[in-house]
């Protein structure tokens, strides 16, 4: 989850303006969806973290297939009721009626008629409550039709990789309800970006731009989107004119909205071969980097599965890895997937901060217990979500065969643009096959290898893992850095 402040001006529209890249993106086309439609063979199912999120991410798409005849729903997982937490004039129970009424008046604006699902879930935790919400959810997109199951199902849901922790809950369980329910009815999932336009950038590598598709509005699609948009009040004006009350959404960042299209990530389909036998896509493959839930099941009830601090092999790797580390001290150090925070302790020793990051909870609150104020930490599944700032020293230990092909590609690009010139990166990988792992230390290592931007400073190279420090061209011998040569 990238850390951002809706408060700060963010990337101004003009910067995304003046790039040219969503010009560039390629168009989406939605001519077979609107067929569907007229034919009264699309449903279209619309997530949303939070009352205006559907508004502000997809009113325009929305209103183009419900007007040729799709029929439409609405999933709302929370209230909202967290936005205004220092309300003076505002209870928490107010703001929840005010949204719902709020919300109810946007979705007439887009398609009249349509369901609208309030699920009432904590605002700011559907992390928590996942598995309720994957419930209500997959009911709702696996509802029969009319027709029965025949027809089409378009799940429009928040992009998981927007930065924003309810807006990754909903979008990876959309990916789950679509995948789980694929091979009993058609189903297609596009996903909206919403806080992603005020944190990211338009120059960055690493964000999806192959994935990224561009809807141009026509007709009123526009003028329906703004009248959406305007009926949520509490959120693009103040409360009142008292500290507390202030609009969350700025008008820097609602000049995102009032572009003349809109974005959306979609994962195309691919056709099938006629090549493959008829059972090809049932073969497994371990194309897909391993999920929450893996590490979630791996860690109950286990306070140090991995032995860190029982065995000796895992006490000398780690002095390896700090012997290794071509400077005495640090300025700021990230280390991705620091479990426990074993590893984390000894680094926190050579860094001027260190932010140790994880995709589980149960090792992150294990390991703040160990650290106290000695380091941060924050839940994130990289590299979708990536912790905002520059770093020194990053640390990849025992990680990076967890992540997909792709998935690794893009973890590198993260970490290298987060890296400062001056920056050093750490890779120690287990080499030893490991059946459920989507990739072997080795391939992860050469991947790195394979990159212009990074070269080698150190290898060190055991029949159990390897360890490979990597900087910014050109590499300089530590002894030539101190001034002995």
């Amino acid at each position: 989850m990238v850390s951002f402040d809706h408060r700060d001006v963010g990337t101004p529209e003009a910067d995304w303006e003046q790039s040219g890249r969503l010009g560039e993106l390629e168009p989406f086309e939605v001519s077979g969806l609107e067929a569907l439609a007229a034919r009264s063979a699309l449903r279209v199912v619309v997530l949303a973290a939070h009352p205006d999120d559907e508004t502000l991410g997809a009113a325009g798409l929305v209103a183009r297939l419900a007007r040729a005849g799709a029929r439409v729903s609405y999933v709302i997982a929370s209230d909202g009721e967290a936005s205004h937490p220092d309300s003076p004039t505002t209870s928490v129970e107010e703001l929840v009626r005010t949204r719902r009424r709020e919300l109810l008046s946007a979705v007439q604006h887009v398609a009249p008629g349509a369901a609208v699902h309030l699920l009432g879930l904590p605002d700011g935790g559907l992390r928590e409550h996942r598995a309720e919400l994957r419930s209500s959810v997959g009911s709702v997109v696996t509802a029969d039709g009319p027709h029965g199951r025949e027809g089409t199902t378009l799940v429009v849901a928040p992009w998981a990789g927007d930065g924003h922790r309810d807006h990754r809950i909903v979008g990876e369980v959309a990916r789950e309800v679509v995948q789980g329910a694929a091979g009993e009815r058609e189903l297609r999932l596009v996903e909206y970006p919403v806080w992603f336009w005020h944190w990211g950038s338009p120059d960055d590598p690493a964000h999806p731009w192959s994935s990224m598709r561009r809807l141009d509005l026509t007709g009123d699609e526009p003028d329906s989107r703004r009248r959406s948009l305007a009926e949520h009040r509490s959120q693009v004006a103040p409360l009142s004119d008292q500290p507390g009350d202030e609009a969350l959404l700025g008008p820097e960042m609602l000049r995102h909205f009032d572009r003349p299209y809109e974005v959306f990530v979609v994962e195309e389909r691919a056709e099938a071969d006629p090549a493959q036998p008829d059972d090809a896509s049932e073969q497994p493959t371990m194309t897909s980097s391993l999920g929450e839930e893996f590490f979630d099941s791996f860690y109950e009830g286990r306070s140090d599965p991995w032995g860190f601090e029982s065995r000796w092999y895992e006490e000398r790797k780690r002095a390896i890895t700090l012997a290794s580390l071509p400077r005495q001290t640090f300025r700021a150090g990230l280390e991705i997937g620091c479990s426990t925070g074993v590893l984390t302790e000894a680094l926190s020793q050579r860094c001027g901060t260190i932010l140790g990051v994880d995709i589980a909870a149960a090792p992150l609150d294990v390991a703040r217990r160990r650290l106290g104020d000695g380091a941060r930490f924050e839940q994130l599944t990289t590299p979708r979500e990536w912790p905002a700032g520059d770093f020194d020293l990053i640390v990849l230990s025992e990680v990076g065969y967890y992540y997909g092909p792709e998935d690794l590609v893009t973890m590198l690009d993260r970490a290298v643009a987060s890296l400062t010139p001056d920056g050093v990166l750490v890779l120690c990988h287990w080499r030893h096959e490991v059946e459920e792992y989507p990739l072997s230390g080795d391939e992860v290592h050469a991947a790195a290898a394979e990159r212009t931007d990074l070269v080698r400073l150190l290898r060190h190279e055991e029949e159990d893992f390897l360890l490979d420090v990597l900087v910014r061209p050109p590499a300089r011998s530590v002894a030539r850095e101190t001034g002995l040569l």
